[in-house]
């Protein structure tokens, strides 16, 4: 979920995977998959980057929670 602002300024969680597109018209138009279109106050770039730092969060989130991690050694060929 991010964080979006209505074009009245009331604060919005909008969970980012139902987001199909953002357009500028001049007013920021979220559409969802649905059809649904939300309004709001924060620019496109905004909401993009948004969205980003939400992803990278689940992804940093989930790399913490990996139990088993492999590791890297070197081999060395002891035949010669």
């Amino acid at each position: 979920m991010i964080l979006v602002h209505r074009l009245r300024g009331e604060p919005l969680f909008v969970n980012a995977d139902l987001i199909e597109s953002i357009e500028a018209t001049p007013d920021t138009v979220l559409t969802l998959v649905d059809g649904r279109r939300v309004f709001v106050d924060d620019t496109p770039q905004v909401v993009v980057d948004r969205i980003v730092a939400f992803r990278a969060s689940l992804l940093a989130a989930a790399d913490d929670m990996r139990i088993d991690r492999p590791t890297l050694s070197v081999v060395r060929n002891e035949e010669r």
